[in-house]
């Protein structure tokens, strides 16, 4: 597709955009319930596993997804996803055993298991390399407003009526960005291949792609800190003053700030690097989630909430930049998968681990939120001291012993 003249806002980015926004209000306007839903059940011992199991089966996804992106197609590997959402939110209401919500919760992992790289892959195709963060960061904007207004909906709908209308109407949000993509994306992967099931055998090669280590690394501590605080958050609200209609309002000032720096952000990368971004944000980051360490006030919770929206905001769009700057052109699925499985994996066993120090025990909260603050802090420590020191040797390489290199 054509990247000339330096255009961004096409008709069909605008309309990713808003499919993009549907997907994610489907899957996150549950967030906030499922803890109390799975507790109705009996389960409230496992709600670290309701994004657990989530990110798991969306990671176990990725190299599979990766390789469709590449070879099938980036629009069938986006409606995919979004069908998987439809199907698993109209079965919710239809479980009514720990067991199977949690199988359930593991398959509906499929979804993002697809759509966030077929989304990233068509994106790098349709917008210039200079502008690639910025263009990033758009996508991510109305990713993270659906992010915003689906937990704000999903409470609302909860509390008028009951939990079983919420499924139905995140299974409509999901329909309609099926509907969208199926009628307004046009494929942009050349030669695509139709699809087998020889497809579907990977190989080592295709599980990882090398040459974007780096920015997985970054991505897997980062998220970290995601999955505790989208596991905790819930019980820290009500611990903090919150009443119970207004446990997703962490979720809505997080994401007015993340919205409020995503295209600056995106600009900023572009011009000045992924790096002095990256670097900011991790100690952004680790800021935000060291003030709900502190925070005994809904006030508190909420400056913490900003902070932390301000850095996923600078975060995001410049390492999912970085990843595609630095993966082969051909290979853009299998890097942006190779990112994705990094970010799932941390959201994951943050996810776990928080619950399990957590342990629904209140006075564990300040030591759940300091140790995930020493975790984040790990990536600045990475960009700084390790990922920039051996950018060095292997410059100090190529000058003094330019032989090996052109040897290779």
């Amino acid at each position: 597709m054509d990247q000339s003249h330096g255009r961004i806002y096409t008709f069909h980015f605008i309309m990713l955009c808003l499919s993009n926004a549907l997907f994610s209000a489907s899957y996150n306007m549950m967030l906030p319930d499922l803890p109390a839903y799975l507790s109705s059940m009996g389960g409230e011992q496992y709600k670290g596993y309701i994004l657990a199991l989530f990110t798991l089966m969306a990671g176990l996804s990725r190299p599979f997804s990766g390789k469709l992106t590449d070879t099938v197609g980036r629009v069938p590997v986006m409606i995919f996803g979004s069908v998987i959402c439809v199907i698993c939110s109209l079965l919710y209401p239809l479980v009514s055993t720990v067991a199977a919500f949690l199988l359930l919760r593991f398959f509906h992992g499929f979804s993002t298991g697809f759509k966030p790289t077929g989304t990233a892959a068509y994106v790098a195709d349709i917008v210039p390399n200079t502008r690639r963060a910025e263009a990033m960061g758009m996508v991510g904007l109305f990713s993270t407003i659906g992010m915003a207004l689906g937990p704000a909906i999903g409470g609302y709908v909860t509390s008028i009526w009951d939990i079983h209308v919420m499924f139905q109407l995140s299974a409509v949000f999901a329909l309609l960005s099926v509907v969208i993509l199926v009628g307004g994306m046009k494929e942009t992967l050349p030669n695509k291949q139709s699809f087998r099931l020889s497809t579907l055998r990977i190989s080592k090669s295709e599980i990882f792609e090398p040459l974007v280590l780096a920015p997985v690394i970054v991505t897997f501590i980062t998220y970290y800190s995601y999955g505790v605080l989208f596991t905790i958050i819930p019980d820290f609200s009500a611990y903090v003053g919150l009443p119970p209609a207004s446990k997703g309002l962490f979720y809505t000032f997080f994401t007015a700030s993340s919205i409020s720096i995503r295209l600056l952000a995106g600009k900023v990368s572009d011009r000045y690097g992924r790096l002095p971004v990256l670097k900011i944000a991790t100690v952004i980051m680790a800021v935000g989630v060291f003030t709900l360490g502190v925070a005994h006030s809904p006030a508190m919770m909420l400056t913490a909430a900003v902070i932390y929206g301000v850095s996923v905001g600078l975060n995001s769009p410049a390492v999912t930049a970085w990843t595609i700057d630095l993966g082969r052109p051909e290979h853009k699925g299998r890097a942006l998968a190779s990112m994705y499985i990094a970010q799932e994996a941390g959201i994951g066993i943050g996810a776990y681990l928080s619950a399990f120090v957590y342990h629904n025990d209140s006075r564990f909260f300040p030591l759940t939120f300091y140790s995930t603050a020493i975790v984040t802090l790990a990536a600045t420590v990475y960009l700084i001291f390790i990922y920039q020191n051996r950018r060095m040797q292997t410059v100090k390489q190529f000058v003094f012993s330019p032989g090996k290199w052109f040897q290779r």
